[in-house]
C-alpha cells in the first residue's frame, strides 16, 4: 500500500467511523445513566429520513440537520416515556421502536418521494483548514471535509467534557451505578435518565444526517444497515469509556473501508467476507472475547423510587 492509497484509506475510515462515533458517544451518556437504547438504530434511521425531507423542503442542508436532530429527539422522547416513565423492558422497547422506525420511514418515503425516487438534495459545504489542508497526502483527505464533520467531532469532545467534568456527568454515573443511593442523595433518577436519552437522540440525529445528507444526499429504505447496533457494540468493545469507544468505532470504520480498498485493488478476498468483517468484530466484542467489560451496575434495570 503506497502513501497515497494509505491517505485515501484513512479518510475512508473516518468517513465510515464518524456516524458510529457520534451515535456511540450519545448512547454512552444514556448507558452511563443506566438506560440501554437498542432503538439507536431507529433513531438514526428516523433522522436520516427527516434530514433529507427537511433539506428537500428548504433547500438548506443545515435546516435538514435541525430536522434530523429534532426527529431524533422526538424518537428519544418516546423511548424515555416507555423506558423511564412507564418502566417497560428496555430491550423489548428498543426492538419495537426499531421496527416502528423501519416501517414508518419506508411508508413516508414512498408517500412523499415515491417508491423508486432517489431525489438528491444539497450537501454540506467543504471546509479547508488553512495550513493543514495543503499538507502532502493527508491534507486533502483529512482536512478538506464537510463542515458538519468538524461539528460532529466537536460534539464528541463536548460529550467527553460533560461526562468527565460536570455535575451532570457525576449524576449520570451515580444513577447508572446505584440509583437508590442517588435518589437518597436528592438526585432525580427519572430526570437524569430522561435527559440522557434526549442527548442520545440528538447525537443519533446528527449521525443519521451524516449518513443521508452528508454522504449520498438522498434517502434509501433501511439505509443505516445496522449502524446503531455497531455503535452499541463499540461501547461494549470500549468498556463503557468514551475514547476507547471512539477507537472501536474507528476500528469498525476501518473494517468497512477495507471493502472498497480491496475491491479497488481487485483482491482475491471474497466481497462477502469483507462485508461481514465489521459485524464479526462487533460479535467478538459483544461475546466478551475482546477487552474487559464492566457495564454500569444498573444498566437496563428500571428504577422504582420517589424521584
Amino acid at each position: 500500500m503506497n502513501l497515497e492509497t494509505l491517505a485515501v484509506y484513512i479518510a475512508s475510515t473516518l468517513h465510515f467511523a464518524l456516524p458510529l462515533m457520534l451515535a456511540a458517544s450519545g448512547e454512552l451518556v444514556s448507558e452511563a445513566a443506566g438506560v440501554l437504547n437498542l432503538s439507536l438504530e431507529g433513531m438514526m434511521l428516523f433522522a436520516a429520513f427527516f434530514s433529507v425531507w427537511g433539506t428537500s423542503v428548504t433547500g438548506d442542508p443545515w435546516i435538514g440537520l435541525l430536522w434530523g436532530i429534532a426527529s431524533g429527539i422526538v424518537f428519544a422522547i418516546l423511548q424515555a416515556v416507555l423506558s423511564v416513565r412507564l418502566r417497560a423492558n428496555q430491550l423489548v422497547v428498543g426492538i419495537g421502536l426499531n421496527i416502528l422506525a423501519l416501517g414508518a420511514t419506508t411508508f413516508l418515503n414512498r408517500e412523499i418521494f415515491g417508491a423508486l425516487s432517489r431525489q438528491l438534495v444539497p450537501g454540506f459545504g467543504h471546509l479547508h483548514i488553512p495550513g493543514l489542508s495543503t499538507l502532502p497526502l493527508l491534507g486533502p483527505s483529512l482536512f478538506q471535509q464537510d463542515l458538519v464533520v468538524y461539528v460532529g467531532l466537536a460534539l464528541i469532545v463536548a460529550i467527553w467534557f460533560v461526562l468527565r467534568f460536570t455535575a451532570y456527568g457525576v449524576a449520570c454515573r451515580a444513577v447508572g451505578d446505584d440509583p437508590r443511593s442517588a435518589d437518597w442523595a436528592g438526585i432525580s433518577v427519572t430526570r437524569v435518565r430522561s435527559i440522557a436519552i434526549l442527548v442520545t437522540g440528538a447525537m443519533a440525529g446528527v449521525a443519521g444526517t451524516l449518513i443521508s445528507v452528508g454522504d449520498i444526499r438522498t434517502f434509501t429504505e433501511g439505509m443505516t444497515n445496522g449502524a446503531g447496533y455497531l455503535a452499541i457494540a463499540a461501547i461494549i468493545f470500549g468498556g463503557w469509556r468514551l475514547w476507547p469507544t471512539v477507537g472501536a468505532c474507528l476500528l469498525f470504520g476501518g473494517a468497512m473501508a477495507l471493502q472498497f480498498q480491496f475491491s479497488a485493488a481487485t483482491s482475491p478476498v471474497p466481497t462477502a467476507a469483507l462485508l461481514m468483517l465489521p459485524y464479526v468484530l462487533a460479535l467478538l466484542s459483544v461475546a466478551g472475547l475482546v477487552g474487559r467489560q464492566v457495564p454500569p451496575a444498573a444498566l437496563t434495570i428500571p428504577f422504582f423510587g420517589s424521584r
